[in-house]
């Protein structure tokens, strides 16, 4: 069974950032896309970035984008979100989430394996 752990939330100001990562544990998750999604009080779980396996293939929502970068280190078995410039609006709970998908793709139907989330809170 694979379980993946995020780490890396908190609480921080507004125009602050704050790191997430996210490692699987059980065992290493290769050719698997991964994406990070995010769940605010009342609101459904939005897309926020993805990447390939390799690497090559990034998509970021709207709302994030030139705030927030995606990376992962294969080597290390860890996924990242650099989060910039943040704002209250990107309070929520992260999730990252993996997908053995030639693709990555926006849609959290198309991801298989989910971490328990973290909460970012930012203040205004």
């Amino acid at each position: 069974q694979v379980q993946l752990v995020e780490s890396g939330g908190g609480l921080v100001q507004a125009g602050g950032s704050l790191r997430l990562s996210c490692a699987p544990s059980g065992r290493t998750l290769s050719n698997y896309a991964m994406g990070w999604f995010r769940q605010a009080p009342g609101k459904e779980r939005e897309f926020v970035a993805a990447i390939s396996w390799i690497g090559g293939i990034i998509y970021y929502a709207d709302s994030v984008k030139g705030r927030f970068t995606i990376s992962r280190d294969n080597a290390m078995n860890t996924r990242y979100l650099q989060m910039n410039s943040l704002k209250p609006e990107d309070t929520a709970v992260y999730f990252c989430a993996a997908g053995r998908l030639r693709r990555p793709t926006m849609s959290p139907d198309d991801y298989e394996y989910w971490g328990q989330g973290t909460q970012v809170t930012v203040s205004s």
